[in-house]
């Protein structure tokens, strides 16, 4: 079934990436421009949502031109504006849904309002490529999201349809990565350290830490508690409380191997959890006559190692299809975000300029 086509320039500054894209028939990828932060952020060990704020507005002009360029289009040429306009930090999401807003108020374009959450899980379906054949994404499909703000799983019906299976009680995993990285003083961002640190390492060289799968058949994910027992592992018994409290020793007590070797414990538990409650859902699904014809997987920890080993070990395994989003669209970023829109766009589905930033997802 082929779709009307469309252009779509969307913008991103939920957290702190300033990205823009523009994409072509919600699927093709024609430019993808991020400006990161992470020099910024490094010294404070996390984003510092004013200077987060401060920076998108000195890059998002540059970056909507750049992104313009790179697709080798002008602004008459596209069909709507798109922005993600929630989830993330108040003051970020401000700067690409202003900016949007004023391109979509000049231009005479459609103006569509995109939640990242959702946006994650399209990023499977994207190519670089604008010769591949494209078959219609098939649905209905298991949807996993893994990022540092949500661990979700979902029944996804359709590009702009999905309900929730379970949600992260507590921390999620790409904010438990965050804090274990600090742990192990393993650097800034988190995730992507962690990760390196973690495939130098054996899991097996130390005691397993532990897995929550909370109640016997619940989809919902508890980090809280692997995050303290990492801690302790290597830390030790803290005693005192509040400001007051201290340790048995310090991280610099660790030995590289030793680090190396804890990282990579963490990581097998992470990713162990998403890998064991994946199978719970598709079990459950399978049992309610719902079984999903793929997975789609999205998240800035989409980009994690093993969690990509897992999830294709586990589809090979299931006979079923797992989605992967290409490595430049698995963080925070502009393509996600066009092409879902391409969807509301087909569907004549418009926000007004009056439209909102919202600190939460609606998913």
């Amino acid at each position: 079934m082929t779709t009307p086509s469309s252009l779509i320039l969307a913008l991103e500054s939920s957290c702190d990436e300033t990205a823009a894209s523009v994409v072509r028939d919600g699927r093709v990828i024609l430019s993808n421009v991020i400006a990161t932060q992470h020099k910024l952020h490094v010294e404070y060990g996390g984003v510092v949502p004013e200077i987060a704020s401060r920076a998108h507005i000195e890059k998002i002009l540059p970056v909507i031109d750049q992104g313009l360029k790179q697709a080798g289009v002008t602004f008459e040429d596209l069909d709507a504006i798109a922005v993600g306009n929630r989830p993330g930090l108040i003051g970020s999401l401000l700067i690409a849904v202003s900016a949007a807003k004023s391109l979509a108020w000049s231009l005479g374009k459609p103006l569509i309002g995109v939640d990242h959450v959702q946006a994650h899980l399209y990023a499977a379906d994207l190519v670089s490529d604008a010769d591949v054949v494209l078959d219609d994404p098939a649905y209905p499909a298991l949807g996993l999201v893994v990022s540092g703000g949500h661990t979700c799983l979902y029944h996804v019906t359709s590009a702009l349809h999905m309900s929730k299976l379970g949600n992260t009680i507590d921390d999620a995993v790409g904010e438990a990565y965050d804090k274990a990285a600090v742990i192990l003083d393993a650097g800034y961002p988190g995730g992507p350290k962690l990760d390196k640190l973690a495939q130098t390492g054996d899991p097996k060289a130390v005691d397993p830490l532990p897995i929550s799968l909370l109640a016997k058949d619940s989809l919902d994910f508890s980090y809280s508690g692997l995050k303290t027992a990492l801690l302790y592992r290597v830390r030790g018994n803290p005693t005192g409380k509040g400001k007051n409290v201290t340790f048995e020793r310090s991280t610099s007590d660790l030995t590289p191997t030793e680090k190396a070797n804890l990282a990579a414990a963490f990581q097998h538990a992470a990713i162990g959890a998403v890998r064991k409650k994946v199978i719970r859902a598709l079990d459950q699904m399978a049992e309610q006559g719902k079984s999903p014809k793929r997975i789609l997987v999205g998240g800035g920890v989409s980009a994690n190692s093993e969690l990509r080993k897992q999830m294709l070990a586990l589809g090979q395994k299931r006979n079923i299809q797992v989605c992967l989003p290409p490595m430049s669209v698995c963080l925070d970023n502009a393509a996600m975000l066009a092409g879902l829109a391409h969807h509301r766009f087909v569907a004549g589905d418009f926000d007004d300029l009056d439209l909102p930033v919202i600190a939460t997802s609606a998913m």
